[in-house]
C-alpha cells in the first residue's frame, strides 16, 4: 500500500474503468475516485465514453490508448496515496499530446511523494530535484537539469541532441 508503480505496458483487468481506478483502494468512494481521475487528468476522456466510469474494459484494457491506460494508473496511484510510486518508461509509447497530459499527471502526482521516473525523454525528467544519469552501467552525472546541462557532460550532449 506505500508503493505504486506505472510501467510502460500498463496492467489493466477485466472490469468497470471505476474499478480499475480503486484497484489497490478498497472501499475508496465514487468521489474519491472521480477525484483521482481529475488529478490523474483523465477524468475528461472517462466522461466521454458512454458509460463513464461504468465502461467495462476487456482484460489488459484493450480498445483504448496505451497512453489513457497509463493515465488510469497513474489515478490509481493518486488513489492509493502511495508513499512512493516508480514510474518506469511511462510515456515511451504515447503520442506528444498524451504526453504532456501524463507528465502534468506526474508533476502533480510528485508533490508529497518519493517518485522514480524511469525515462529516455528528458522532457519526462526535467523538473525532478535529482536526475541520474546512466552511461555504461553506472552513474555518469547527477544533478538538476540546469545543473546537468551547465556541466556539459552526456545529459547535456543528449539534451542538445533532443532538440
Amino acid at each position: 500500500r506505500r508503493l505504486a508503480l506505472v510501467l510502460q505496458d500498463t496492467w489493466l483487468f477485466g472490469g468497470t474503468i471505476a474499478e480499475n481506478i480503486a484497484y489497490g483502494a478498497q472501499g475508496a468512494s465514487r468521489e474519491q475516485i472521480v477525484e483521482a481521475a481529475k488529478a490523474a487528468r483523465v477524468h475528461r476522456f472517462i466522461t466521454s465514453l458512454p458509460q463513464g466510469y461504468d465502461t467495462v474494459l476487456a482484460d489488459e484494457g484493450a480498445g483504448i490508448s496505451k497512453g489513457q491506460r497509463q493515465l488510469l494508473a497513474i489515478a490509481r496511484c493518486f488513489l492509493t496515496g502511495a508513499d512512493i510510486v516508480i514510474l518506469d518508461e511511462a510515456t515511451s509509447s504515447v503520442d506528444t499530446e498524451t504526453e504532456g497530459e501524463v507528465n502534468l499527471a506526474v508533476e502533480r502526482l510528485r508533490q508529497g511523494r518519493t517518485c522514480f521516473v524511469i525515462a529516455h525523454r528528458l522532457a519526462t525528467v526535467r523538473r525532478a530535484d535529482c536526475i541520474l544519469v546512466l552511461d555504461q552501467g553506472g552513474v555518469a552525472e547527477a544533478g538538476t537539469h540546469q545543473e546537468l546541462l551547465a556541466a556539459g557532460g552526456v545529459y547535456a550532449s543528449l539534451s542538445r541532441a533532443a532538440e
